[in-house]
């Protein structure tokens, strides 16, 4: 694949740069006095048909929520389509993260008695036409039978033609007894991974960027999992269970931390490199593990920017777009939600990944 064909593509992704916010626009958005007000400034952005065609139907922050996710699924398509061909396989291998997140909604209202309808805002899909690899395997379709599936088994039952079934099934027995959908979540992420790296083949040898992007989110995924885990009194062996393989932070230094006796024990054991000081500060005068979370995504979303953008002219380049729409579409239902809950801008601006 020559340099050419990626600069085709990165040409078409510049035209497309308007359909995401700049950084001060996307913060002027956390001084909202509320939802509605918030309302009135994404009429002023990008978002503003898909904010339209949402309040024909919805009302308030399930407005705003739908035409984020119905952006968000417009851009990935996109980006699938100007991607040249030989790039088009990661592509959609990481879109599939949107199948994860779907199934895993369905899933849990089915365990826990929620009512879900084709018309719940946890969908991401336009909920006109099939996305396709655009936004994950399940089209709008598929989504529609899964959510009309009487129980956990006949949803499970329907998955086994998308790939995801048996993963699930291997812990449906333990789901069934206990109620904790985490290990069915940990065994989908860590197929979602595996095949996310299969994916990422070396072509025209600048891959490497992307394969690093992709194992310093597993970092990020097993270190609160190591986080969380500590907190919730998991037991050590119980935590090594559910390590995802193929990030940079090896098994055995997974497993030595999850052996530590507190926190502040994790984080001394992962060393400066993470730049987790000022989120242990505030977890100890808060208590919650909020600020490494939010530290931890802050990291890897600087870092790989930066670095997918020396390699503009290759897989990188594409995959710093997607990036961008990912971390803006995260950004922007923390601000959906901070206005429902009424927390102040300064207190949302902390929060979010943009503000670095």
């Amino acid at each position: 694949m020559s340099e050419t064909t990626y600069a085709s593509s990165m040409g078409r992704l510049k035209a497309l740069s308007g359909l995401l916010l700049n950084r001060d626009t996307l913060l002027s958005m956390t001084v909202a006095k509320d939802v509605a007000d918030l309302g009135k400034l994404m009429e002023g952005t990008p978002y503003a048909g898909d904010l339209t065609r949402a309040l024909e139907i919805y009302k308030d922050s399930d407005a705003l929520e739908v035409a984020v996710n119905r952006h968000f699924v417009t851009v990935t398509r996109l980006v699938y389509q100007v991607a040249p061909f030989a790039g088009r396989a990661p592509i959609a291998a990481y879109l599939r993260w949107w199948d994860i997140e779907n199934v895993l909604a369905i899933l849990a209202a089915k365990a826990y008695g929620r009512i879900l309808s084709e018309s719940d805002t946890f969908i991401v899909s336009d909920r006109k036409t099939p996305t396709g690899f655009s936004a994950g395997v399940l089209s709008i379709d598929d989504l529609r039978n899964l959510l009309a599936q009487p129980s956990v088994d006949a949803v499970v039952q329907n998955l086994t033609r998308y790939g995801y079934g048996v993963t699930i099934m291997e812990h449906l027995g333990e789901f069934t007894k206990t109620q904790n959908i985490f290990p069915i979540t940990r065994a989908l992420e860590a197929q979602y991974y595996a095949e996310l790296l299969r994916s990422a083949v070396f072509f025209q040898g600048d891959e490497w960027v992307v394969r690093q992007f992709i194992a310093e989110e597993i970092d990020t995924k097993n270190i609160l999992t190591l986080l969380k885990g500590k907190e919730s009194g998991v037991r050590a062996e119980g935590l090594s269970s559910f390590f995802i393989p193929g990030g940079i932070l090896p098994l055995k230094q997974f497993q030595d931390l999850a052996q530590a006796r507190s926190i502040e024990e994790i984080i001394s054991g992962l060393g400066t490199g993470y730049a987790l000081t000022d989120a242990l500060t505030q977890y100890r005068e808060h208590a919650t593990l909020v600020p490494f979370e939010i530290a931890l995504q802050r990291r890897h979303a600087s870092m790989n920017q930066e670095r997918m953008r020396i390699f503009p002219l290759s897989l990188a380049g594409i995959f710093h777009f997607l990036l961008r729409a990912r971390i803006e579409r995260e950004d922007l239902r923390k601000i959906i939600y901070g206005k429902v809950y009424g927390l102040p801008a300064d207190a949302l601006t902390r929060e979010l990944i943009t503000a670095t």
